[in-house]
């Protein structure tokens, strides 16, 4: 099956991207290379999946509609899976502009794409960021979600309704994807097991914000990749239970869906870092700090829909995805 791939040098595509190559799947891959953080990690990324026969690979940014109806044209996926976006919450804050670009025109593009191509189905990564100021937990995909609280979210909330409105009016199949702090093996350097591993084996104090009293729905990446492939593989359909009386968010009589993709487990911060400091053998030197601007308190992601639909369970514990990560981490910086 020939699959695009976008952000295709990212962190999540790269392990969706392997799986997909193993299985035997054609994969075109896509990414601008954008120096958001250290391109010396993506290209080592992209350089293990040039290995493979089945991998190709084109330097472009989504947001260049020409370029990417082009590819599309050439390529003709059957099925794309769309991760190409600017990520994190607090590079929102000052860089809004950039998100606009990536998340809001690169996605137009993206769905134009596919409608002219008349792609199978188009799964997207959205984020667990979209349940915003909701402080009823489980987060359900159920429940109403319109109050985003960081710019990043709101462009991820706009995805959904960007991609229900294609899905409506053209009868395109698409699946958005709730992602919950995904962690693992080639990880970003913005992200907190990479900062906070970084700074203990330094002896560096780490930054621990809201005095290490948030929870967070740790994800592995490996599972996170795997869901990810499951909802590929199963082609959105519209639903028949569709009230537009009492509108359900998670259901519609589009060929739409929406899904959490998270652990079900969430984890205080302050249990994460000490969990991480076991796996280190070294204790951390913490730097206590307010909650930031844009964040939450809690993330815990309702999975059930996700594991009837899709037939998805989490398999990895936060000790051995953390003793994953740490391997991964200090081979790929040579520690002895």
């Amino acid at each position: 099956m020939n699959v695009l791939l976008t952000g295709s040098a990212g962190f999540i595509a790269f392990h969706v991207a392997e799986r997909l190559l193993k299985r035997g799947d054609t994969v075109l891959g896509i990414d601008n290379l954008n120096d958001y953080y250290d391109k010396t990690l993506k290209h080592a990324r992209l350089e293990i999946l040039q290995t493979y026969p089945n991998f190709s690979f084109i330097e472009a940014d989504i947001a260049d509609a020409k370029k990417l109806s082009d590819i599309f044209s050439s390529f003709k996926p059957a099925r794309v899976i769309s991760l190409a976006a600017q990520v994190g919450v607090r590079y929102s804050l000052t860089n809004p502009q950039v998100y606009t670009q990536s998340n809001l025109v690169g996605f137009s593009n993206i769905l134009e794409s596919c409608r002219q191509q008349q792609v199978e189905h188009l799964v997207h990564a959205s984020s667990s960021s979209v349940y915003g100021a909701n402080m009823k937990v489980p987060f359900s995909v159920h429940d109403h979600c319109e109050h985003p609280v960081s710019y990043y979210a709101a462009t991820k909330k706009s995805n959904e309704l960007m991609a229900h409105s294609y899905s409506h009016l053209y009868k395109m199949p698409i699946t958005c994807l709730r992602y919950f702090t995904v962690y693992g093996p080639w990880g970003r350097p913005d992200m907190s097991p990479w900062l906070f591993t970084k700074a203990i084996l330094n002896g560096d104090p780490i930054k621990v914000f809201n005095h290490g009293k948030m929870n967070r729905d740790y994800s592995y990446v490996g599972d996170i990749a795997d869901a990810t492939i499951l909802a590929m593989d199963k082609k959105a359909e519209a639903d028949k239970a569709f009230e537009t009386v009492h509108p359900d968010p998670a259901i519609s009589d589009a060929p739409y869906k929406v899904y959490n993709v998270g652990n079900h487990k969430p984890i205080q911060l302050i249990d994460f870092i000490s969990t991480l400091e076991n796996v280190l053998g070294v204790e951390a030197n913490k730097d206590l700090h307010d909650m930031q601007p844009g964040d939450v308190v809690s993330t815990f992601a309702d999975i059930e829909k996700t594991q009837i639909d899709l037939n998805f369970t989490p398999k990895t514990d936060l000790k051995v995805g953390l003793e994953n990560w740490v391997k991964w981490y200090q081979q790929y910086h040579k520690y002895t």
